[in-house]
């Protein structure tokens, strides 16, 4: 097939994964209509790893936040509005959170799956996956949190990130593309890639 789903991994199509997907397509099992994300007009480009510098509502951005090399998604660092709920659920690496990152306004529900759990701080590290995920295991639903920080491999698109400077950014598949303005407090250049964290997320 040309045309891939943009890797989402959102579920709707029925399969945990784009991966299945593309390997269903291949079998003759799916077609590419069955992806919520399939156009006709679009279904020559790749959409995975392509972006056009601009958000939905024509914004542009300095850089993508990529995950790192084989994770799902750029890691997430989260604090529900009600904290002591980490501690009091007993919230730990491997489990399943859902909620609103309504802190900073973002509409769309997540599933995050936990990598760190601080019950102190009520600060969790996660990875963002599909939401079909959520259907297979019992989740927490923390309902509403706040999104602490991004940490990942940055990719520039008009300009790097600049350590103690705020900048517009994508984190790499936001389902509703809209650049993310954070304080850059992190840069470090490694074998895999421009390494960086950002805090205070703000959509504007």
């Amino acid at each position: 097939m040309t045309w891939e789903p943009p890797g989402k991994d959102c579920g709707a199509c029925g399969l945990p994964t784009c991966s299945d997907f593309i390997a269903a397509v291949r079998k003759k099992k799916k077609i590419n209509g069955d992806c919520t994300f399939f156009s006709e007009v679009r279904a020559d480009r790749k959409t995975e790893t392509t972006y056009a510098g601009t958000d939905v509502t024509g914004v542009t951005y300095d850089f993508i936040i990529r995950a790192f090399p084989g994770e799902p998604s750029a890691r997430k660092f989260i604090v529900p509005f009600r904290a002591d709920l980490v501690e009091r659920w007993e919230i730990k690496k491997g489990d399943l959170v859902t909620g609103r990152p309504a802190g900073p306004g973002c509409p769309i529900y997540h599933a995050l799956r936990v990598l760190s759990a601080n019950p102190v701080t009520g600060v969790l590290e996660c990875h963002t996956v599909g939401p079909l995920e959520a259907r297979k295991e019992k989740t927490h639903d923390v309902q509403a949190y706040h999104v602490h920080a991004f940490e990942g491999i940055a990719e520039t698109v008009l300009r790097p990130p600049t350590l103690g400077l705020r900048q517009r950014f994508l984190p790499g598949y936001c389902m509703i593309n809209l650049a993310h303005t954070a304080l850059v407090n992190m840069v470090l250049r490694k074998k895999d890639g421009l390494h960086v964290r950002v805090e205070d997320i703000r959509i504007l």
